[in-house]
């Protein structure tokens, strides 16, 4: 065990870099699979005891549904059972590398007002987009100064950040929803997304003005730190439309940690991703053990979904708007109390794909689950982050944000209906 925390992060780049191998078919996809699990199994003690239960609930549950489907003669390949999300996990090692183009400026004093509440929300979600979880504590730390976070700077930085899953190839939710909705077309949701996103920061900017007549402090966003997020989502966009064949997520896995060499800033490269490799990744572990974990229960339901297909058979349904609207209530619902979006994701995708839904509109409801769940609970991984680092009570942020959950699920309906 000693030995396998001594090279958790070099476990975990091995994870991107051979499962890229195995995209080109150089290698088996085996090896990286092992290099994920190393990963997991030396990371476990990292892990919160909050983390550690629903992980295990998770596999134990999911082993118990594929051991009894398999007594039903349905068994599952160990490609589906331990390397389903797989090509996520090197997603997020991949956007990881972003974290070292990032930069803090504890010099300039904070601004105030109602730009600074607009310009906070803007920065949030477009750096968010690309930089993902560790731009929350960068804001964070810097906003709450020697005081304490408030409510309300809480629900701009959470609401905001979440917003960007609608619409950033760069968020893992992209990749969730690539994977659990086969055959989605990610640009056909970019428009749809980037207006939800856009929603989100409106609404969450006036709510925060109206509640604080203007006394917000917020985060000083310079116009150069918006340079590289814009150019890496206008990179994805471009090297898609030359090579279509590639999908976005390898293409994800493959810029983000290119434009991180040729971006960042740091005196000496090879100390930085050194320390980046060694310290960094070794602490991404409740992330590989969610995924792993998430597989094994996906297809556990999967597999008792195909060993009683009387029970399971919706043919007599179709993915309408209806069962659209219905479907993400539900999925919200249970994110906000405490189930992670990618666990309800992994649940509905196995009922859904039998009724043939479009997948663009498929995986826009998964965006959606997402997108809102996670910035309206208190029990997900982003806010246990808020009342764990910043003593945000649960039940403040779930208050702070059932307004803004019930507002956008209506949204997210209407432009289901009427965009796809």
């Amino acid at each position: 065990m000693k030995i396998l925390r001594k090279y958790t992060g070099w476990f975990v780049l091995g994870t991107l870099f051979f499962y890229l191998l195995s995209v080109t078919q150089v290698i088996s996809v085996l090896l990286p699979t092992m290099l994920a699990w190393f990963a997991n199994i030396a990371m476990w003690h990292t892990l919160a005891a909050s983390a550690k239960r629903q992980v295990t609930w998770l596999m134990v549950i999911g082993v118990a549904a594929l051991l009894f489907a398999g007594s039903k003669g349905t068994w599952m390949t160990w490609q589906q059972v331990f390397a389903v999300n797989l090509p996520m996990l090197a997603m997020f090692v991949a956007v990881s590398f972003l974290d070292l183009t990032s930069s803090n400026d504890e010099k300039r004093p904070l601004p105030k007002g109602v730009s600074a509440i607009f310009n906070t929300a803007i920065g949030v979600q477009v750096l968010g987009a690309v930089i993902n979880l560790s731009v929350i504590m960068v804001f964070a730390d810097r906003m709450k100064g020697a005081i304490k976070l408030t409510p309300i700077q809480q629900f701009i930085l959470t609401r905001n950040f979440s917003a960007a899953a609608w619409w950033s190839p760069f968020f893992v939710a992209t990749g969730v929803a690539l994977i659990y909705a086969p055959g989605m077309q990610w640009q056909k949701t970019l428009i749809p997304g980037l207006a939800m996103g856009l929603v989100a920061i409106i609404f969450s900017s006036i709510e925060a003005y109206r509640r604080t007549k203007g006394d917000f402090h917020g985060y000083p966003i310079r116009r150069e730190s918006l340079f590289i997020p814009m150019f890496l989502a206008l990179s994805v966009i471009l090297f898609h439309y030359i090579w279509p064949n590639i999908s976005i997520l390898v293409l994800i896995c493959i810029l983000a940690p290119a434009a991180t060499l040729l971006l960042m800033r740091t005196p000496s490269r090879r100390e930085s991703l050194s320390y980046f490799v060694n310290h960094k990744l070794a602490q991404i572990g409740s992330q590989f053990a969610l995924f792993l974990a998430a597989g094994i229960f996906s297809n556990g339901i999967s597999a008792i979904i195909l060993s009683y297909p009387e029970f399971f058979n919706l043919d007599n349904f179709t993915f309408s708007p209806l069962l659209f609207s219905f479907t993400l209530a539900v999925m919200i619902i249970v994110g906000i109390i405490g189930i992670h979006p990618v666990v309800s994701i992994a649940i509905a995708s196995p009922m859904l794909l039998p009724l043939h839904p479009d997948p663009t509109q498929l995986g826009f409801l998964f965006l959606s689950a997402w997108a809102i769940s996670a910035g309206s609970s208190g029990l997900t991984g982003l806010g246990l982050l808020m009342t764990s680092r910043y003593q945000i009570p649960t039940q403040t942020i779930v208050s702070n944000s059932l307004f803004y959950a019930v507002f956008m699920w209506l949204l997210c309906s209407v432009v289901n209906g009427l965009l796809l």
